[in-house]
């Protein structure tokens, strides 16, 4: 009697360990699945960023052609050049910035996309085996109800002799 309790007990607290270990499962699936979010988020804004820069440098190359078109006087047409040169150097350097933030930014989403997976997997692995610990319990408490009742049988009959 005391091991079917023993055991009811340590079942019992198998049980709640699961449970336990598959909320923090969950929560660090939700913290996960919030960071993806933000990746998205700051996916986009890049791109954004990315677009804007692109238009900007079409604007600034325009600029260049049509001041290479428009002779003005020489030593002013240099100069102007060499600004709008500068500008852009400037612009593609930020523009491969821009495209190496938004490699690495999209490695990490795709890092945590398979880490939010994985914890998907462990999360409905720890819930069968949860579900498994409660028929195991129920077995054995229909177990245990079935061995009471056959004692409580067996001592009426001992008592009746």
């Amino acid at each position: 009697m005391d091991r079917i309790k023993e055991k009811l007990n340590s079942l019992r607290a198998e049980a709640d360990a699961a449970l336990e270990r598959a909320e923090a499962a969950e929560a660090k699936n939700k913290h996960l699945e919030q960071e993806n979010l933000q990746k998205d988020q700051e996916i986009t804004s890049l791109q954004h960023k990315l677009n804007v820069m692109e238009a900007d440098l079409e604007k600034v190359e325009a600029q260049v052609k049509d001041h290479k078109a428009s002779k003005l006087s020489e030593d002013d047409s240099k100069s102007n050049a060499d600004i709008l040169q500068r500008k852009l150097s400037m612009l593609e350097e930020e523009l491969e910035t821009t495209e190496k933030n938004l490699r690495e930014t999209t490695e990490k989403l795709r890092q945590v996309d398979v880490k939010a997976e994985h914890f998907e997997k462990q999360v409905h692995r720890v819930e069968s085996e949860r579900d498994q610990w409660e028929r195991k319990f129920e077995e054995a408490q229909e177990k245990y109800y079935a061995s009471k009742k056959e004692l409580d049988e067996v001592v009426q009959q001992m008592e009746s002799l």
